[in-house]
């Protein structure tokens, strides 16, 4: 609207142009009809400005598709330019019709029987006029339009990274709570206990080495929002690899992932919050033992994530709460916009199936320490 109402300086401009022009040259006082003409004239491109900024906004000019955009903007600034001249020449019409319809008449009548064809040369002729300008007009309007959504979404980018920074630290103090809180590490120890009791070296030893790369993993994870996705899949390895030691008759899991996405990247802990959903909502509900598969592909530019369990699925209107979707789905937003999503539904043969989009990006691998 206030990029709308600017026109409103020309449309001004130009009619004290015209008025000065007739003092100075000695013309003919300018009527009523060419001060509105010439002014109603700027203001016209008043009313299509804001379809401007929605084409912009829809096709923005971006590097990954310049040439595509590009075309798209030049066939709309021609479009706009005939609009416009057309727009013109209506306005001319109206205001002749209703202050001078003498003069109208009149030239109707010496058209005579070539009266279709003056008004289209007419018509051509001044397209052809205000095509070079107006072009120039509408990159003008376009450029604005970008300008301001540039900055405008590089305002939103910094709020969204600021909300993320806060979101990715509660993200981690769920983690971190998860994996550290006394009644995990409680049953982790009296699972310890129970194969040096029964002579298990190899077993207690085993899930030692486990939780102690579960908390090195999670204590050494650093600021990054996000994380590869053989990193993210290796601590949930090592977490479901304690809860099977404990459980080895209730829980059943497969990872599969191929290698060329091991470098993909994922939100840390993301991936990590929808298996302890699984576990705790699905699998702990089942009487008899349970399994959780953990698929990753890749399709086209998006990786496609999906946890699934056995369980008793979910009931109509039933969401898992407390155990960060929410906040999950925030995280997305913030980093993905509309083109990442996190759903859940019942699958066909029961339990849930949680399915994470995300635009296919890269990142680097970090190296465990045995690997250094």
């Amino acid at each position: 609207m206030f990029v709308s109402a600017v026109w409103l300086w020309p449309a001004v401009l130009n009619v004290v142009n015209r008025v000065l022009q007739v003092r100075i040259q000695g013309w003919d006082a300018p009527t009523a009809r060419d001060l509105l003409f010439v002014a109603g004239d700027w203001l016209l491109y008043a009313l299509v400005t804001p379809i401007i900024f929605w084409i912009s906004g829809r096709w923005p000019v971006v590097k990954s598709r310049l040439r595509e955009r590009v075309l798209i903007h030049v066939a709309w600034a021609l479009l706009f330019c005939v609009v416009w001249a057309v727009g013109g020449k209506v306005l001319e019409l109206l205001l002749t019709l209703v202050l001078s319809p003498g003069q109208l008449r009149d030239a109707i009548a010496a058209a005579g029987s070539g009266l279709f064809k003056t008004v289209s040369m007419n018509v051509a002729g001044w397209i052809l006029i205000t095509l070079p300008f107006g072009v120039v007009v509408y990159a003008t309007v376009a450029g604005m339009a970008h300008a301001i959504n540039y900055f405008t979404e590089a305002r939103e980018r910094e709020l969204q990274m600021a909300r993320l920074s806060e979101q990715l630290a509660s993200a981690r103090f769920s983690a971190l709570q998860a994996q550290l809180n006394p009644h995990f590490l409680f049953n982790t120890l009296n699972t310890i206990a129970v194969f040096v009791r029964d002579g298990d070296r190899t077993g207690a030893v085993q899930i030692v080495e486990q939780l102690s790369d579960v908390l090195r993993r999670t204590l050494r994870r650093h600021q990054s929002h996000e994380v590869a996705l053989s990193e993210e899949l290796e601590l949930i390895r090592q977490y479901l690899a304690i809860e099977h030691a404990r459980f080895p008759d209730r829980l059943g899991f497969t990872i599969e992932a191929a290698d060329p996405l091991s470098a993909a990247a994922v939100p840390g802990f993301a991936v990590q919050h929808l298996v302890e959903n699984a576990i705790k909502h699905g699998i702990a509900r089942r009487e008899e033992a349970g399994q959780l598969a953990i698929v990753a592909r890749r399709d086209h530019d998006t990786l496609v994530i999906t946890v699934v369990d056995d369980g008793p699925g979910l009931s109509k209107g039933e969401m898992p709460a407390g155990h960060g979707l929410e906040n999950t789905r925030e995280r997305l937003k913030a980093l993905y916009g509309a083109a990442a999503s996190l759903e859940l539904h019942n699958g066909a043969a029961g339990g849930v199936i949680a399915t994470l989009r995300l635009p296919y990006r890269e990142v680097a691998v970090e190296m465990s320490d045995d690997e250094q």
